[in-house]
């Protein structure tokens, strides 16, 4: 198996005692077949390094007219809830281990097209690098309260969109549907870029900033009903207190 795939197998057939440390299976779990990609294989799939493996969650929204429909057109984040994470990265130049934020059970958000898609145990499943988690949150769904930004993200709630102009010309909403802004207020603030030490960085934004940052920087994602967008913090270009 490739070790640039990110995971390892754990015999199903071992007898050593004591048991791995590494290794969390149980009895019942030994002897279970476990399946990667149609192929029977020796054990559960154990996340090496960084790698998180994450069952992709469906998605819903609503039409125009109310009715929810699978979320498969937009270009918007994945959520999935995590399988398994494995211990975290080791900094190339300190050996610092810079240990992984999620664990099993956790709901995630993530790139689109980020990770290698694969099929385990007849599910699809996505193994990701921690790198590319945006969001992370416990229970049934996202909202306000529980949603906690990775790292140096930035969760900004968005300014709506003007549909008037200074002198008084009303743009039509058709015109402005596929507009992004890029100003809005911080409403959650990740811990921070992780140094080769292992300490996080200060954010150089707080809850309640006004903020402008690039454009197409952030990714947009949807909260109890209002747009948010999940910003680097190195691509914030200013703030302002309330």
């Amino acid at each position: 198996m490739p070790a640039s795939l990110g995971f390892s197998i754990t015999p199903s057939n071992l007898r050593t005692s004591p048991p791995l440390q590494m290794s969390t299976v149980d009895e019942p779990q030994l002897k279970q077949q476990f399946t990667l990609d149609g192929r029977k294989i020796r054990g559960p799939l154990t996340p090496l390094g960084n790698f998180v493996l994450v069952r992709t969650k469906e998605t819903l929204d609503a039409t125009e007219g109310g009715i929810l429909l699978p979320d498969q057109s937009k270009e918007r984040p994945t959520e999935g809830e995590v399988v398994a994470a494995g211990p975290g990265k080791l900094h190339p130049h300190t050996g610092v281990r810079i240990t992984c934020l999620v664990s099993k059970g956790d709901s995630v958000l993530f790139g689109k097209f980020d990770g290698v898609d694969m099929n385990y145990n007849d599910e699809k499943v996505t193994m990701i690098r921690d790198d590319d988690i945006m969001l992370y949150y416990k229970g049934v769904r996202m909202t306000l309260e529980n949603v906690i930004p990775c790292r140096d993200y930035v969760l900004v709630e968005l300014l709506k969109s003007k549909t008037e102009t200074k002198s008084g010309i009303v743009v039509a909403e058709s015109v402005m549907k596929d507009y992004q802004p890029c100003e809005g207020t911080v409403v959650k603030v990740g811990e921070g870029r992780m140094t080769s030490k292992g300490d996080f960085s200060n954010s150089p934004v707080s809850v309640g900033d006004s903020v402008k940052f690039k454009d197409y920087a952030g990714n947009e994602v949807r909260i109890e009903g209002l747009d948010h967008m999940l910003v680097r913090m190195v691509d914030i270009l200013c703030a302002s207190k309330p």
